[in-house]
C-alpha cells in the first residue's frame, strides 16, 4: 500500500470511528438527559468558566462556531433555562443548567468509557493521546501562520 493509500485508509477508518461514536454518545446523551451535543458542549465550557460566566466571543471561539449558530443555539438554550444571557453578552449557567451538566458529565462519562475508554489498551490510548496532540498542534501552528498573514480589514 502506498502512504497516500496508508493515509486515505487511515482516515476514513478515523472518520467511520469519531462519526459512529459522536452518533452513539450524542443518541445516549440526549436519551439520559435531553441535551443535545451542542447543549452539552455549552454547558461544558460554561462550567468550567470562573464563576460559570462567559462572554459569547470567548464560546464561539472555544467552540470554533459562527456567530449565527452560537446566537440560534444560546437563544434555544435560555428558553429552557439552561442559561442566561445580559445585554453586554456574557452567557451564565443557571441552576437548572448546572443541574443538566452534573447529569450529562456522567452520562457522558460512562459512554465515552464504555465506547472508548475500555476498548482500547493503555498503550492505545497513549498513541491516540500522542497523535491528536500532534494534530492540533500542527492545526494551531497554521492557524497562527494564517493570523499572522491575514490582511487588515478595511475600516467601514
Amino acid at each position: 500500500m502506498s502512504a497516500t493509500a496508508d493515509v486515505s485508509a487511515a482516515w476514513q477508518a478515523y472518520q467511520r470511528m469519531r462519526l459512529q461514536l459522536n452518533g452513539r454518545i450524542s443518541r445516549e446523551l440526549y436519551r439520559s438527559t435531553g441535551l443535545s451535543e451542542a447543549d452539552f458542549d455549552i454547558l461544558f465550557l460554561l462550567e468550567e468558566s470562573p464563576g460559570g460566566t462567559a462572554r459569547s466571543i470567548a464560546l464561539r471561539c472555544g467552540l470554533e462556531w459562527e456567530k449565527s449558530r452560537l446566537s440560534h443555539q444560546l437563544r434555544r438554550m435560555q428558553g429552557r433555562g439552561l442559561i442566561t444571557k445580559t445585554a453586554d453578552a456574557v452567557v451564565e449557567l443557571t441552576d437548572k443548567g448546572r443541574e443538566q451538566i452534573a447529569a450529562a458529565r456522567a452520562c457522558h462519562g460512562a459512554a465515552v468509557r464504555r465506547y472508548f475508554g475500555d476498548v482500547l489498551t493503555d498503550d492505545q490510548l497513549a498513541a491516540l493521546t500522542a497523535i491528536s496532540d500532534q494534530v492540533v498542534a500542527r492545526l494551531t501552528d497554521d492557524s497562527t501562520r494564517d493570523h499572522a498573514h491575514a490582511r487588515p480589514r478595511a475600516e467601514t
